[in-house]
């Protein structure tokens, strides 16, 4: 899928390869999600808008860049927190708006709880954060909410998807850009992604 963008970096491989073993106990696990969560940041905001802008060195005066786009994280509860410090220490001054929902364990379907967003947007980018991409309703509906907000530039960042999960969200919003790690084999029976790395709220947080 053109709009579908794995990770080849070695250090991300690398990441991910100590955050799926059952080894890793949740400070390294969330420290890792926080690590990986900033490099695929770094690698999914190679197009945003630049404008030039002058500034003076201690030897004179420089031409450079400084953002146009003002950027927002929309960290889907709980999971997809321990991905917002690693892309805060790319971008301090991004704003951070949570989305609640959990998935009905019956249904798979997503459920929204919590939702704080403004009346209107102050942002012109979104980057959605959630380190597993499985059935893809929680994405899709967070997608849905967002541009319902008046959003017109969102991604999608995370760190493991399954082609059910990816799927399901190209299909009904080909227009947002998918950042992922890796893409694994498959769903299970109860809707978790194939080797995957088990529940990522539960292992960052240590709730398993």
């Amino acid at each position: 899928m053109s709009n579908v963008f794995i990770s080849k970096h070695p250090l991300v491989a690398h990441k991910l390869t100590l955050l799926r073993s059952t080894k890793t106990e949740p400070k390294k696990f969330r420290e890792l999600v926080r690590e990986l969560g900033g490099l695929l940041t770094y690698e999914a905001t190679q197009d945003l808008l630049t404008i030039p802008k002058q500034v003076e060195t201690p030897m004179g005066t420089a031409n450079g860049y400084e953002l146009k786009e003002k950027i927002g994280l929309v960290p889907i509860l709980r999971a997809g927190l321990g991905m917002v410090e690693g892309v805060w220490e790319l971008m301090p001054s991004a704003e951070v708006w949570h989305i609640g929902l959990y998935r009905d364990e019956r249904t798979l379907k997503p459920v929204e709880y919590y939702n704080k967003l403004p009346i209107e947007p102050r942002v012109s980018v979104c980057l959605i954060l959630d380190p597993m991409l499985a059935t893809g309703g929680s994405a899709v509906a967070t997608v849905d909410i967002l541009k319902r907000w008046g959003v017109k530039k969102i991604k999608f960042v995370g760190l493991i998807g399954a082609p059910e999960g990816i799927e399901n969200l190209t299909r009904h919003h080909p227009d947002v850009p998918i950042h992922l790690a890796a893409v694994d084999e498959r769903l299970n029976e109860i809707g978790y992604i194939v080797p995957g790395l088990g529940d990522a709220g539960d292992r960052q947080f240590g709730t398993g």
